[in-house]
């Protein structure tokens, strides 16, 4: 049985579906703001929301999600691509697709994304430079097979985490996209996987959770050729949404502890976590309710942003940034939008810039549409 999903991106969770929005508490200390500015994501139907982003460099990134949910419809999948002055909405009404994930590219003519199909098992898409197209691999079609994150390294390699057959694991691609297997499965039972980064050609991390008795902890793995499990990341019900790989004795996850009970749509707690080589660290994030969805790091490898969502005060974007050993609240941009909601953010390439995405609310229902900011270098 899958678990409920306690990750930044899924509909309806952590997303106050039965608190509503708060006010900022007075207790809170004052973040800081720093230079995040709303760039309009146009053309997409409420309810929409964009889940992932991928950028290869100032002029050109690709950002997946979904639009038309409202009530039970499943809704349509929805990508954009920013060509360096303005975003524009791709087609994909050739596809069925009712949402989009994740995605990855490393020029304009190869980028990879998955999703979720009208009917059974997931899809993988690639971009060719003009067009969205369906591609083949092993195990397509298959009943209960879910890809939920992409990566794609220096090399053009494609890395695809998610499961098959009841087993969490990895689907590799090379270069050209021509050939793919499945490696070896995650020597974890009862785990889910929600994301893959890549550190190095032939090293790549994923997260996720897995099953301890009573709930679920958080799961770290590193593949180099064969897998490495880290300790679980403890805490009640905990998943990670990200993760960053500086070094085997430096990384960086977040996501979200979701803990006992509570209403449905009960936000949960953000959780930032390092690991040294030896042990987890559970950090401060520096609001107590809410989630951290997405990190990423900067022009020397060191893990930077993290994309939030604080639930105390829903005015603006939250982020958090890297002052040395310190993690900082920032703020991004008033005004554009009444509660916004991140998903994720990315590093632009060659660039000291970063993108973050999601929806203009924390409910994913119309009137929400989809969301973008960019910090410039």
């Amino acid at each position: 049985m899958r678990r409920r999903r306690f990750v930044a991106g899924a509909i309806g969770t952590f997303s106050g579906l039965a608190l509503g929005p708060a006010t900022a508490r007075a207790d809170v200390p004052t973040p800081r703001t720093q230079g995040w500015q709303a760039v309009p994501a146009p053309g997409s139907t409420p309810a929409a929301q964009l889940r992932r982003i991928a950028a290869a460099g100032p002029g050109l990134a690709w950002a997946v999600g979904e639009e038309g949910r409202a009530g039970p419809s499943q809704g349509r999948a929805l990508a954009m691509l920013w060509n360096g002055g303005a975003w524009t909405r791709t087609d994909l009404t050739h596809l069925g697709h009712t949402r989009l994930l994740d995605v990855a590219g490393t020029c304009s003519a190869a980028a990879w994304s998955v999703g979720q199909p009208v009917g059974t098992g997931s899809a993988l898409l690639r971009w060719d430079g003009s067009t969205w197209q369906e591609a083949a691999f092993p195990g397509a079609g298959e009943t209960g097979l879910r890809m939920n994150a992409v990566a794609v390294d220096s090399d053009r390699q494609v890395w695809i985490c998610g499961s098959r057959g009841g087993a969490a694991g990895v689907l590799y691609g090379d270069g050209g996209g021509e050939v793919w297997r499945w490696l070896e499965p995650l020597p974890v039972t009862s785990a889910n996987l929600y994301r893959v980064v890549v550190r190095s050609p032939g090293e790549v991390w994923v997260g996720g959770d897995q099953s301890n008795g009573g709930g679920w902890s958080g799961l770290v793995a590193r593949w180099d050729g064969a897998w490495t499990v880290l300790p679980p990341v403890a805490g009640l019900r905990l998943g990670i949404a990200d993760l960053h790989a500086a070094g085997p004795d430096d990384v960086w996850a977040v996501g979200t502890e979701a803990g006992i009970g509570g209403p449905p749509g009960r936000p949960g707690n953000p959780a930032l976590c390092h690991w040294d080589g030896t042990a987890w660290t559970r950090v401060e994030a520096g609001f107590t309710v809410g989630s951290l969805s997405g990190i990423a790091g900067d022009t020397q490898g060191r893990a930077a942003w993290i994309s939030g969502w604080n639930y105390q005060d829903q005015s603006r974007s939250t982020y958090l940034r890297r002052d040395g050993d310190a993690w900082t609240v920032v703020r991004g941009p008033a005004g554009p939008a009444p509660a916004p909601y991140l998903n994720d953010v990315t590093s632009v390439p060659g660039t000291g810039g970063f993108w973050s995405v999601g929806m203009t609310s924390p409910t994913p229902a119309p009137p929400t549409e989809a969301y973008t900011e960019r910090l410039e270098a």
